[in-house]
């Protein structure tokens, strides 16, 4: 047997063994879907027996029903996308703004405003509430309020209490601003010698190569929207107004779980979030390659 035969038979094991361990770690990371999935679709004495069905006896969508019937399921979906969608729109715009003028203005303190932002991003989320709920309940001219802020509910039970605290996250100026700084100066340089005012550069120029980096954040930015749970829960107490993820707590309630439904619209709630990852894929990769390649 020759070197390069031994060398290309350990290649082929090689690879062997590592996708095998990578499509064994998949599976067990799948299964609590598929275990989701299965459970959604088994009829309620095949959920509770023992020993475990892990393949449902017989199929049946009875729990899907139940699911949009018990609940209000199809409006609180509706919620949700109108404020997961809310907030990518104004996390990419604001984001992009702000990593542009970080990345590529010089102007005073910009170092010093950055490192704050950074700062920000290891304060604890819980930490903010209580402040964030005082602001949000105490806007002037809202909800009745005087212009001290006093008299009524503020944003509360609004969209916009949800929408406005996170209309723009410290990490999406961060991911904005690395790949700002990624792309070259020489073109933003090109376009002032010409008269390009400053926001046509934005628009015109980078904004449309920074597609990438767009559709990355819009995934996270979704995907955190979506899954939004603690504070929406905090500043909406109408029902019409819940979101899916406190639709689903409904199906929890006096010590007692109701697995069929919640595992029907925890598929449903999963939708969307496997729809944009298949989509966005490519752009996801593409995003996160490039961001944090840009130095300063």
């Amino acid at each position: 047997m020759t070197s390069r035969t031994t060398a290309t038979i350990r290649l082929v094991l090689g690879r062997t063994v590592f996708y095998g361990v990578l499509t064994v770690m998949g599976l067990f990371m799948l299964l609590p879907f598929l275990w989701s999935l299965s459970t959604s679709l088994k009829p309620n004495e095949d959920i509770i027996a023992l020993p475990i069905k892990w393949l449902p006896g017989s199929i049946t969508f009875e729990h899907y029903w139940s699911a949009f019937t018990t609940v209000p399921f199809a409006r609180h979906f509706a919620n949700s996308m109108l404020l997961a969608v809310a907030g990518v729109a104004t996390n990419v715009l604001l984001g992009a703004l702000a990593g542009y003028a970080f990345a590529r203005l010089a102007f005073r303190g910009n170092r010093l405003l950055f490192r704050l932002l950074l700062a920000s991003m290891m304060v604890p989320p819980v930490v903010t509430l209580v402040p964030s709920f005082i602001i949000v309940r105490s806007m002037p001219l809202a909800g009745g309020n005087d212009l001290t802020g006093q008299g009524g509910a503020g944003l509360l039970n609004t969209y916009w209490a949800v929408i406005l605290p996170g209309a723009v996250g410290a990490f999406a100026v961060f991911m904005m601003r690395q790949f700002f700084l990624a792309l070259p100066k020489d073109l933003g340089e090109a376009a002032r010698v010409d008269g390009c005012r400053e926001f046509r550069i934005f628009w015109s120029i980078y904004l449309p190569l920074c597609r990438p980096a767009l559709a990355t954040l819009s995934v996270f930015t979704f995907v955190a929207g979506w899954n939004g749970f603690l504070w929406p829960l905090i500043v909406l107490n109408d029902p019409d107004m819940m979101t899916i993820q406190m639709s689903l707590a409904a199906f929890s309630y006096n010590q007692k779980t109701d697995y069929g439904p919640l595992m029907a619209g925890s598929i449903v709630a999963m939708v969307p979030t496997l729809l944009l990852f298949a989509f966005g894929q490519r752009y996801l990769t593409r995003g996160l390659a490039f961001t944090g390649t840009g130095s300063r």
